[in-house]
């Protein structure tokens, strides 16, 4: 697949790595050997843009407390032991900026209750913040964010962004989807504000823009600024696929260069309507490409190379984000051009 330009950076390909947790740092938030070796292992794997798992901005915007976190200059220095290894594979680091706000102080998925686990303040959690007062599913009761907590949350992803080019990131990722505080606030589901955050789907994007404005300012202007949305709720009463593209305007006039496609997540999935099918994401992606003009990559149920390339070439989106495939096997993309020899690590090349 040909390259793609977002402002001064060229990504190599158009196969990506989605970001996904791993759950795997300690209460500091640095990285360990751990990401090292997952997110080292897809760099040599091939992949154009390796996105790295949602990283809190703040201590209490983590989902978990063994969560990423990109607040402080340590984290930042650590970080840079996985961008300068992923940069020197040819492979373009990037990472998800994350506010937790309701969906927050939980269990790691194999402990427990996992995501559906509350972790109370007593028991080392902490408290956490939502458009109102209604939790999700059975975790903790949030606290109604008021406008200092709001500065608050801006400021933290003004400062995540310039942690992330401290940090040697060249793309940055703003989680805006999967029921975290962004989404929440964009989502008539989870809120009820009356205030000017609430009601009209205006009023509901006033802070999920702000946030993102704060960010797009505060990274460099010749570094790409990407935009995780959820394109529907899948639920009744819910974000539609009409109101993600009045959002994904509003993005582009902002200065936002790609949207990342994905959906639901605003209400526990017992509670949606969300399809079983292949390329789910696809549809979801031509539209609001089209609505944007913004270039698209969707994620989720992507039968593949050959058929993420016929995607593609179809201009139905710019690039294609893969997930669980890449936890199966990081080697995905190599294997897909083993008649490329040269494409592989020269480490590796007795085994072609």
């Amino acid at each position: 697949m040909r390259p793609l330009r977002l402002r001064e950076l060229t990504i190599p390909n158009r196969v990506w790595m989605s970001p996904m947790a791993q759950y795997s740092a300690g209460p500091d938030g640095v990285p360990t050997d751990w990401h090292l070796v997952h997110y080292g292992s897809r760099a040599v794997g091939g992949v154009g843009l390796l996105m790295v798992e949602a990283t809190a901005i703040a201590p209490r915007q983590r989902t978990t407390s063994s969560d990423l976190g990109i607040w402080n200059e340590e984290q930042a220095a650590a970080h840079r032991r996985l961008t300068s290894f992923v940069a020197d594979r040819g492979t373009v680091p990037a990472i998800q900026l994350l506010a937790a706000g309701r969906k927050s102080s939980h269990q790691v998925p194999w402990v427990g209750g996992g995501q559906n686990g509350p972790v109370a303040v007593g028991d080392g959690g902490w408290e956490t913040i939502g458009p109102t007062a209604a939790p999700i599913g059975d975790l903790n009761v949030p606290r109604e964010a008021e406008e200092a907590d709001l500065d608050e949350v801006v400021e933290s992803f003004t400062n995540a962004a310039r942690m992330a080019h401290l940090a040697g990131y060249q793309a940055v990722e703003i989680m805006a989807a999967h029921g975290y505080l962004l989404h929440q606030f964009l989502s008539p589901l989870s809120n009820q504000r009356t205030d000017h955050y609430g009601g009209s789907l205006h009023n509901r994007m006033r802070f999920p823009l702000r946030a993102i404005r704060a960010v797009r300012a505060a990274f460099p202007a010749e570094k790409p600024v990407f935009v995780r949305v959820t394109a529907t709720d899948w639920a009744d009463g819910g974000l539609t696929i009409d109101d993600a593209a009045v959002f994904a305007k509003e993005l582009a006039t902002i200065g936002i260069d790609l949207l990342d496609i994905s959906s639901g997540g605003a209400v526990r999935a017992r509670e949606a309507r969300i399809p079983v099918r292949d390329e789910v994401h696809v549809e979801f992606a031509e539209t609001l490409k089209k609505a944007s003009g913004l270039a698209t990559a969707p994620v989720g149920m992507i039968c593949g190379i050959p058929r993420a390339g016929e995607i593609i070439a179809a201009g139905q989106a710019d690039a294609i984000l893969l997930g669980r495939p890449l936890l199966r096997d990081p080697y995905l993309a190599l294997r897909h051009r083993m008649d490329d020899k040269s494409a592989w690590p020269v480490q590796y090349h007795r085994g072609l």
